[in-house]
C-alpha cells in the first residue's frame, strides 16, 4: 500500500477524537468542543468569529460547540460592547476549576504520541506540520476549483 499523508493525519484524527471523547467524558466535554475551551483558557473573552478563524472550524459549528458548552456550564455568551453583531465567549467558573485537569488530559495525546521519538525528531514533524498548515491556510481552494 502507498503511504499518504492524507490517510495518516487521518487516521491520526479519528483516533485523536476517540481518544478526546473517552479522557474527556467525566466533564462532559466532546471533542468537538475542547478545543474552543483550550483556546479559551489562553484568549478568554475572544469573539466567535476569531475562534472559528483560529480553530478553521466553520461559524456554524462554532456556533453549535459554543451552545453546548454554555448550556454545560463551561462558558458564558455575552455581546460585544462595541458591536452588538459579535458573540464574545468567556469562560465560567467552572471551565476555570477544570482548566488544569483538561489541559493535562489533552496534553497526554500529544506525549503518547510522540513518547518513543527523540526530541530532534519531534521538533522536525512539529516544522513540519507547521509549514503544511500554513501552505493551507493561504490557498483559496474554492477560488482554485471554480
Amino acid at each position: 500500500m502507498e503511504k499518504s499523508i492524507g490517510r495518516f493525519v487521518s487516521i491520526l484524527y479519528r483516533q485523536s477524537q476517540i481518544y478526546f471523547n473517552y479522557i474527556l467524558k467525566e466533564f462532559d466535554i466532546t471533542s468537538a468542543e475542547y478545543s474552543l475551551l483550550l483556546y479559551l483558557y489562553r484568549k478568554d473573552g475572544i469573539t466567535q468569529d476569531d475562534l472559528s478563524v483560529y480553530l478553521y472550524i466553520d461559524k456554524s459549528a462554532i456556533a453549535r460547540a459554543v451552545k453546548s458548552l454554555e448550556q454545560k456550564g463551561y462558558v458564558i455568551r455575552d455581546k460585544d460592547d462595541a458591536d452588538k453583531r459579535f458573540n464574545r465567549v468567556y469562560l465560567s467558573d467552572k471551565a476555570k476549576l477544570f482548566k488544569d485537569e483538561i489541559r493535562e488530559r489533552v496534553w497526554t495525546w500529544s506525549e503518547f504520541l510522540t513518547e518513543d521519538l527523540d526530541g530532534e525528531t519531534v521538533e522536525m514533524v512539529l516544522s513540519v506540520l507547521e509549514k503544511m498548515v500554513n501552505k493551507v491556510a493561504c490557498t483559496n481552494f474554492k477560488k482554485g476549483m471554480e
